[in-house]
C-alpha cells in the first residue's frame, strides 16, 4: 500500500517531468492538505492537489493530463471543471507512473492508462480506500515515538516534519505603525483627519509598535545515546533554516554549524551535505563544551542575543556537569528564551537527576518532550511563546 509521501513526491516529479514547475515545497503543501483534508473521492483529491501544485491557469492543461493518466487512467479531466471534454496533450510526456501512484490510482477507483481507451472507458466511481487508509497510516505514525520508527516510516513523515516552522517567533520593533486596535493615538494623524470634520477630532488613529522576525537558533545532540531522535529533528532544522532562516548546529564531542549546508532546497542533498558536516555522528556526549563553543564563537557576538534558542538533547553529560551549568547560566544571559526537548520527558516516571539535565534545568524556560510529530507540535508552540 502506497504510503503518503510516496503519493506526494512521485505526482511531484510526475509533473516536473512534464513540464510544471512542481517543487519539493509543494508537493510537501499537497501531502499536509491530504493530511488535514482527508479526501474521500479522487475528485476530492484532484481539487487538493490542484489548489497546492498549480500556480498559474497555462499549468492546467498539463496537470489535468498527469492527473488523469495517474489515478483516473484517463488523460482529460476537463469535464470536472465545466468544460467541454476537449483532448489536450502534455507538452512533454509525463513518464510512467511510480508504483505507489499506479496502485493508488487502481485502488482509488481508476484503471492503469495503458489499459483505458479515450473512447472507451468513462472515469470509474471513486472509492475512499486508499486515500484514507493512507492518512490513517500517516496518523497512526504521528503519535509513534520517533526511536519506533523505522527508516521507511520516517520518510513518511519527512515532509510534515520539513512544514512544522512555517513562520519564525517574533519580537516587538522600536517603530510604530498604524494600527486600528493600537494601544497609542496617532496625533499627527488623528489631527490630520480632523479637517474631514471641521477640526473635529471625530475618527481617532491608534498604532502600535511593528512585529520584527525573531532570531531562532536550534542546536541538536547527534550523540549516541540520540541517535533515533537525531534522525527526526535533522529534517526539523532543515525546514526550520529554509522557511525562517534560523540558525542550525549539531553537537556531540564538538559544536558543527549546519546553516549553510541545509539552506538547499533537496532534503536528500542537505542531509547527505550534513551527515558530511559532522564526523563526530554519534559519537559521546560534552554538551558543556559544545555550548561553550556557542556561547564564545557566536552567542556573544550577538546570534544568541535577544533569540529564542532550541536545544534537542536527553542531558546525558560525559563532562563535567558544573561547565554545562555555567554555561547555560551565559546562554540564559544572551537569550530571549531557551527550549529544552528532551524526548525522555515523554514517560511519566522520568525524573531530571542525570548530572547534565540537573545542572541545566534551572536555566531553562519550557521543557517539552518532542519524541514524536504530535509532541513537535509543543515545540513549536514553546518556540513562540
Amino acid at each position: 500500500m502506497p504510503d503518503l509521501a510516496v503519493v506526494a513526491a512521485g505526482l511531484g516529479q510526475l509533473l516536473h517531468a512534464a513540464g510544471l514547475p512542481a517543487t519539493p515545497e509543494r508537493s510537501a503543501r499537497f501531502a499536509e492538505a491530504v493530511t488535514l483534508a482527508a479526501p474521500a473521492t479522487v475528485d476530492e483529491l484532484y481539487w487538493l492537489a490542484r489548489v497546492t501544485l498549480v500556480s498559474d491557469v497555462d499549468q492546467l492543461a498539463v496537470f489535468d493530463a498527469v492527473f488523469g493518466q495517474v489515478f483516473r487512467g484517463w488523460t482529460d479531466v476537463a469535464d470536472m471543471r465545466g468544460d467541454a471534454r476537449t483532448s489536450v496533450p502534455p507538452p512533454r510526456p509525463a513518464p510512467d507512473p511510480p508504483h505507489a501512484l499506479r496502485a493508488m490510482g487502481e485502488r482509488a477507483g481508476g484503471q492503469p492508462a495503458a489499459a483505458t481507451g479515450r473512447g472507451g472507458h468513462h472515469p470509474p466511481t471513486a472509492t475512499r480506500e486508499t486515500v484514507v487508509m493512507t492518512v490513517s497510516d500517516v496518523e497512526r505514525l504521528r503519535g509513534t515515538d520517533f526511536a519506533s520508527l523505522t527508516t521507511s516510516e520516517l520518510e513518511q513523515l519527512r515532509s510534515l516534519i520539513v512544514a512544522l516552522p512555517s513562520a519564525p517567533p517574533l519580537r516587538p520593533s522600536r517603530r510604530r505603525a498604524r494600527h486600528p486596535l493600537g494601544d497609542e493615538l496617532d496625533r499627527r494623524a488623528t489631527l490630520r483627519r480632523a479637517r474631514r470634520s471641521g477640526g473635529d477630532p471625530v475618527v481617532r488613529v491608534h498604532r502600535r509598535r511593528r512585529r520584527r522576525p525573531r532570531r531562532l537558533v536550534l542546536i541538536a545532540d547527534v550523540s549516541g545515546s540520540m541517535e533515533a531522535y537525531a534522525r527526526a529533528y535533522l529534517h526539523l532544522l532543515h525546514g526550520a533554516v529554509r522557511a525562517t532562516r534560523a540558525e542550525a548546529f549539531v553537537f556531540s564531542t564538538r559544536l558543527t554549524r549546519l546553516t549553510r549546508a541545509l539552506a538547499v532546497v533537496d532534503p536528500d542533498l542537505a542531509l547527505s551535505r550534513a551527515a558530511a558536516a559532522a564526523p563526530d555522528w554519534s559519537g559521546g556526549t560534552r554538551i558543556g563544551a559544545a555550548l561553550r563553543v556557542f556561547n564564545d564563537e557566536y552567542g556573544r557576538r550577538g546570534m544568541a542575543r535577544g533569540a529564542v534558542v532550541v536545544l534537542v538533547s536527553d542531558g546525558w553529560e560525559r563532562g563535567d556537569p558544573a561547565e554545562l551549568a555555567e554555561q547555560m547560566a551565559r546562554l540564559s544571559r544572551l537569550a530571549r528564551r531557551i527550549v529544552w526537548v528532551n524526548p525522555r520527558t515523554a514517560n511519566a516516571r522520568y525524573e531530571p537527576l542525570v548530572g547534565g539535565m540537573a545542572a541545566a534545568l534551572p536555566h531553562v524556560d519550557v521543557l517539552v518532550s518532542g519524541h514524536s510529530l504530535d509532541a513537535m507540535d509543543q515545540v513549536v508552540q514553546a518556540i513562540h511563546g
